[in-house]
């Protein structure tokens, strides 16, 4: 017990911990976009869902850090470019973030203009069930929590610093992830954000595959500004509403 008085390791999990939530932060967003989807009776279940689901893909992660530090090495090679296991990992999941996020835009901006169907029927042809909902979480669950366990391996020697990291930031996220779902539901301007940075977040995974490294920091950045920017069309168009709402009562 003598090494929970050790300053260095809280420091490592507090370091650590932090860096879970930063990444996964486009779990979040991934999550809070595809529960959007369901019925209101059933986001909680789903949100909660696929949280556990990347609580337990990281530990199950952690656990087998000799098999996910072999899948380093290369497989084969293409065109002088070796390819391993971490690669394809990547590259699937990429395409697979990048079609759904791409599928979910097209939804999100053209189907409302069809005019064709509503109500019910709408919200039938864009949802999905739970079932599909938290499957299609835990495979995108699976590519995050790979680059994040490669990342904690780097950061930290002692797994046990690494599992308390992995659950608290996953407690972090689990009370997070409601009000930004909830913010995200509200707002469809801004759930076109989430899907485009969902879209760059793809984009990199995909290069990343091929030895391309895009540090996040610069998505991250991205997002922010343009979040910062969308904060203030909020804030005009709350403002226009209040004042027109105004004028029709003066009148």
């Amino acid at each position: 017990m003598e090494f929970l008085f050790d300053p260095n390791l809280w420091i490592a999990f507090a370091m650590l911990t932090a860096l879970e939530i930063v990444l996964g932060v486009d779990n979040i967003i991934f999550i809070s976009i595809l529960v959007g989807r369901l019925p209101p009776a059933q986001r909680d279940l789903a949100r909660r869902l696929g949280l556990g689901f990347a609580m337990l893909s990281r530990l199950a992660l952690l656990f087998s850090l000799s098999w996910v530090m072999g899948l380093t090495a290369d497989l084969f090679h293409v065109a002088g470019q070796g390819i391993s296991g971490r690669d394809l990992v990547l590259l699937l999941g990429g395409l697979f973030l990048l079609y759904k996020a791409t599928h979910e835009i097209y939804t999100e901006v053209e189907a409302p203009a069809d005019g064709e169907a509503g109500g019910a029927d709408a919200a039938k042809k864009a949802g999905a069930a739970l079932l599909s909902i938290v499957a299609q979480i835990a495979v995108i669950d699976i590519v995050f929590s790979l680059d994040s366990v490669i990342t904690a391996v780097g950061m930290v020697d002692h797994l046990g610093v690494m599992v308390a990291a992995v659950i608290a930031a996953v407690g972090v996220m689990l009370f997070a992830a409601k009000p930004i779902g909830d913010f995200v539901d509200k707002h469809p301007s801004v759930k076109v954000l989430a899907l485009a940075f969902l879209v760059m977040v793809g984009m990199a995974l995909t290069a990343e595959a091929f030895d391309v490294h895009i540090p996040k920091g610069y998505l991250y950045a991205a997002m922010a500004f343009s979040l910062g920017v969308e904060a203030l069309n909020i804030r005009a168009r709350g403002k226009r509403v209040a004042v027109s709402s105004l004028q029709v009562k003066e009148s």
